[in-house]
């Protein structure tokens, strides 16, 4: 195979693992259980800045009782947007302790930025509707091993 041909193979295959990285949602996240209140919530964590990028991108379903946990480094103002996602979601911008600052109604497909009203660590999103359905506010306290009892 002479240089010109291997060279549009190799284009060719790397724009087409790009295009399938795009289109298609990250499944396999290790898992943290979280409390909130009487209710468990099966959270993925996404804490590399790769899986933090992708997020909940290209998922056509997300079970109820299922979320993603977004963990930084450390505590700053977090804004997300819902840019090639499918399902509106609801984020709940989380304090190192598990206290829920504040929580921000996304819609999908959107590049508006939601944003944290204080700097934190981590945001735990969660299908859109889930935290007013179960009487989850601000300053409810989240449990489970990622936040530090104070």
């Amino acid at each position: 195979m002479n240089f010109y041909k291997f060279a549009q193979l190799f284009a060719l295959l790397a724009t087409a693992s790009w295009g399938y990285a795009q289109d298609n949602p990250q499944m396999n996240l290790p898992r943290t259980p979280i409390t909130a209140g009487m209710y468990l919530i099966d959270a993925q964590v996404a804490a590399t800045p790769e899986q933090r990028s992708t997020g909940l991108m290209f998922r056509a379903s997300m079970p109820q009782a299922e979320g993603m946990l977004f963990v930084f480094d450390f505590p700053s103002e977090q804004c997300f947007w819902m840019k090639n996602t499918r399902l509106p979601l609801t984020a709940a911008f989380v304090a190192d302790d598990g206290t829920i600052v504040n929580l921000a109604d996304m819609k999908p497909q959107t590049t508006d930025s939601h944003c944290s009203e204080k700097p934190v660590r981590f945001v735990l999103e969660m299908n859109q509707g889930w935290f007013q359905k179960k009487g989850i506010k601000p300053g409810f306290k989240l449990s489970g091993k990622p936040f530090v009892s104070q």
